[in-house]
């Protein structure tokens, strides 16, 4: 990693953490540190899953318990079985949470006001414009890939989405039956592997490959959730399946599309592969690509 990129975003960090008080042990002067006023907001007006606040937060258990303890002391917060399901552990907040989460709202609005108003209009619309991409480049940097088995249950739910979405825009639905096939065990290594992304401990995206024979391997079941998209996250897959399969020992990587994909199609070609002949007789394929991936020497993927 270049040192000086390093060291600036370490400079961002400070000034960030200074100009909006993180430092401050009673953050917008309501006696409480900042960890606790952005528990008690996350918690909301509905209540909140403890396992959905540790991930959305990304907080070990104790120290979210440690935070919740806090706010239960002060009357704030009550913790206590679901209403639906008494196996899980929800957060509400009392009357007083919610008159303190109100408040709250009201000092953060001022925050923001007062971090906007010394600043000409223009210089306005450049922080916000610049606050926006930063924020877009902080959750794509969130974004965790790693591989998996295929039976995993995050692996499951993006494989029952990518096929839901299929059906919606292909012409005619989409039937996997119908499909070449990406079985589990053609997606276990040595066969192949899937990757998965998580956000939050949440699945938003998935790629798989199948070695073949001859150093040759196929890209199957690229699908990257709406929520996330247009944070980069189809081409990190697609980057990374390509460094996987390079260290496999692969010299070409094959992939096919359909036509009511334009955004793979774009991906796929602005990637470097070529379009090519059909290679195989995938009924919901229009356009199928190759890429060779050089001789980088055989790794364990």
């Amino acid at each position: 990693m270049d040192p000086a990129l390093v060291d600036q975003v370490r400079r961002f960090n400070r000034t960030v953490t200074q100009r909006v008080g993180a430092l401050d042990d009673a953050y917008l002067a309501r006696g409480r540190p900042l960890g606790q006023a952005r528990v008690l907001w996350e918690i909301g007006e509905q209540g909140c899953e403890l396992r959905a606040l540790r991930s959305r937060l990304d907080l070990d258990s104790g120290y979210l318990s440690r935070l919740l303890r806090a706010l239960q002391d002060a009357g704030l917060v009550e913790v206590g079985p679901d209403d639906a399901d008494a196996r899980v552990r929800t957060a509400r907040l009392t009357a007083a949470g919610r008159a303190e989460r109100a408040e709250l709202d009201r000092l953060s609005d001022d925050l923001a006001a007062s971090i906007l108003r010394p600043l000409s209009s223009g210089h306005r619309s450049r922080l916000t414009a610049a606050m926006a991409e930063v924020e877009r480049l902080l959750v794509a940097s969130m974004v965790r890939v790693a591989v998996v088995d295929p039976r995993h249950p995050d692996a499951r739910q993006c494989m029952r989405a990518y096929a839901a979405e299929l059906g919606r825009r292909f012409d005619g639905g989409f039937d996997p039956a119908r499909s070449i096939s990406a079985e589990d065990a053609e997606l276990t290594r040595p066969a192949g592997l899937i990757l998965v992304a998580t956000l939050h401990s949440d699945p938003v995206g998935c790629g798989a490959l199948k070695f073949r024979p001859e150093r040759r391997a196929e890209v199957k079941r690229m699908w990257v959730s709406p929520a996330v998209r247009g944070l980069g996250l189809g081409r990190r897959l697609l980057t990374e399946l390509e460094e996987r399969a390079a260290a496999r020992g692969v010299r070409t990587l094959r992939l096919e599309t359909n036509r009511a994909l334009g955004e793979a199609v774009g991906l796929y070609r602005s990637s470097g592969y070529d379009e090519v002949a059909p290679f195989n007789d995938e009924p919901y394929a229009h356009h199928w690509f190759e890429k060779g991936l050089g001789d980088r020497g055989e790794r364990t993927p």
